[in-house]
């Protein structure tokens, strides 16, 4: 997996691919599959969002630990402009000779991180070893002063040598500055845009206040506040629980936690949710999971509600007067196909780990004060899907040996809910406003090499250009411009997601993939216009099996939900 975490209070970039553990097991990733699926997201931090810290991970790739990759290492500074330090996750480097046993001393291993361009290692490893290092002639002193320069080079334009810290730009930041008045309102406004709507029948929801004279809030953490934060989360200001963010709106709401915990071992609860559920208007159902189901050294075996939360849900929707509302908490998955066939469980709503103000942002949007908008971050499998085995880094699907593909892009098995899924109470059309027919490469080119076209072409009767041999991708970017139409009686704020897929696709080409979004506040009724910055050499590209970027020549098809739009590119 790929992340951005934030490390000793500065941005740092995470290269983390396949499954980190205590012993950094290998994995094996192809070319094509580094080149278009696990880079980008790193190559993006970089250049667009300026990261100043790259952290290595425990695992090999391709049996060299990551820390000792140089030429993974190297390719963030010398291909993305990466200006920075590289750090390992902590004790990596300690694991390359204890555990991996890739190196044959610890001097060894400290060699092979700083040769290959790490700079600092969260640990000890370094501190003890490096000098015994350099005494046996395994580590230069050039690689010392290389890593010195590229901490103290931050550390310089963060201003830290400059005098007075506290007269530096966040130098006086402190405890008085964390629960104030805006960073509150940003912590709401965080929680509203991440609730994904994803089942809504015959329009259940928002409820009407006025209709609602009694409410149950139903589950082994709807009266809780700590499982509302996920892994590395800070302590809340003022956090309120779901149950406390419905009784703000409902005076008589009642509480019924149903299971002990989320590991739900018993149903010795039950009795008395079904009760509660019996004696109220409507039911708020909250199931999903915890930090006691995922962290970050903790793998989940199932994408089912654990222990007997499923039989939980089911027997309070057949217990409550009308269908109900199930919330889920949680970072992963889940299957939870049951529930979306279900015509008692009327409506289904993820809000993740929603934080402190997620008790209140879930109460006004079944409330309908606020419109959800939110989309699915990943796809969501069903649980057939644990039996693929998770060091299998492969992307694309191989009907040969059962492999389905993973991602949106590839995958091509049956779904619970899709990538980018999300519902609301509003319905909304797009138009395609402005989009150029054709994108002519002529006299973009340079060095192009006919032979390795014509040999691509001989091999996959397709035809292609390489993406180094244009001369300028930006003078190929436009602007698509788009209408977007909200058809409901509902001011909302909405995602617009815009995805493509070559017409004439080439070997292992994505099935389609998202090439940018826009979020857009929308008014009832009326239609917005927004657009969408697009460069072919990025987002109509993908790369070929030599891991190469390659641009299909011919049509693409450019998709909005329910419109497409063919644009055509030509030597």
């Amino acid at each position: 997996m790929t992340f951005v975490r934030w490390a000793h209070g500065r941005m740092c970039l995470s290269r983390r691919i396949g499954t980190p553990n205590s012993s950094g097991r290998s994995i094996q990733v192809s070319k094509q599959d580094m080149e278009d699926t696990y880079q980008p997201p790193f190559h993006s931090c970089i250049e667009e969002g300026h990261a100043s810290c790259l952290m290595c991970s425990y695992n090999q790739i391709n049996g060299v630990p990551v820390c000792a990759q140089h030429d993974l290492l190297k390719k963030a500074r010398t291909e993305w402009g990466f200006d920075g330090y590289i750090t390992s996750d902590c004790d990596a480097v300690a694991i390359i000779y204890e555990d991996q046993k890739y190196a044959s001393s610890p001097e060894d291993a400290v060699a092979d991180v700083l040769k290959a361009g790490m700079d600092i290692n969260c640990g000890t490893y370094l501190l003890r070893h490096t000098q015994s290092a350099v005494k046996k002639g395994k580590v230069r002193e050039e690689y010392i002063d290389r890593a010195l320069l590229n901490l103290f080079s931050v550390q310089l334009r963060l201003g830290l040598f400059d005098g007075d810290p506290e007269n530096e730009l966040f130098g006086k930041l402190g405890p008085h500055d964390v629960c104030t008045k805006e960073h509150r309102k940003l912590a709401l406004e965080a929680a509203r845009q991440g609730i994904v709507l994803l089942k809504n029948e015959k329009k259940f929801l928002p409820l009407k206040k006025k209709m609602v004279t009694s409410l149950a809030v139903i589950g082994p953490t709807a009266n809780a506040t700590s499982n509302l934060g996920g892994g590395y989360t800070g302590i809340p200001c003022n956090p309120k629980s779901i149950f406390d963010g419905h009784r703000a709106y409902i005076q008589k709401s009642l509480y019924a936690s149903g299971c002990l915990n989320v590991s739900c071992q018993s149903d010795e609860g039950f009795e008395e949710a079904v009760h509660v559920a019996k004696m109220t208007d409507v039911v708020v159902m909250v199931a999903g999971l915890d930090l006691t189901q995922e962290t970050e050294d903790h793998d989940r075996v199932s994408l089912l509600l654990p222990g007997k939360q499923m039989d939980l849900v089911s027997a309070v929707a057949r217990a409550s007067k009308r269908p109900i509302v199930l919330i889920l908490i949680g970072g992963g998955p889940l299957d939870v196909s049951f529930a979306r066939d279900d015509p008692l469980i009327a409506s289904i709503m993820w809000v993740g780990y929603p934080g402190e103000a997620g008790g209140k942002a879930v109460a006004e949007v079944i409330f309908g004060e606020f419109n959800p908008g939110g989309r699915l971050p990943v796809t969501w499998y069903p649980e057939s899907f644990t039996r693929v085995p998770m060091n299998d880094m492969s992307m694309r699907a191989d009907p040969s040996r059962g492999y389905p593909g993973r991602t949106y892009r590839f995958y091509t098995g049956e779904v619970v809910y899709g990538f980018g899924y999300g519902l609301s109470y509003s319905k909304y059309s797009y138009k395609f406003l402005s989009v150029p027919d054709r994108i002519s490469l002529s006299g973009s080119l340079v060095n192009a090499n006919p032979n390795n076209r014509l040999a691509y072409e001989r091999k996959y009767g397709l035809s292609y250009i390489h993406i180094d041999d244009v001369a300028s991708c930006d003078a190929l970017r436009f602007y698509i411009q788009i209408s977007v139409v909200n058809n409901g009686d509902m001011d909302g704020s909405h995602v617009v997601m815009l995805f493509s897929r070559a017409a004439t696709m080439l070997k292992g080409a994505p099935l389609k993939q998202l090439i940018g979004f826009k979020r857009v506040h929308t008014v009832a009724y009326k239609a917005i216009e927004t657009s969408i910055l697009i460069d072919p050499c990025k987002h109509l590209s993908m790369a070929n099996d030599a891991g190469l970027r390659v641009l299909s020549l011919g049509a693409h098809v450019l998709m909005l939900e329910g419109v497409e739009q063919p644009i055509l590119i030509e030597k």
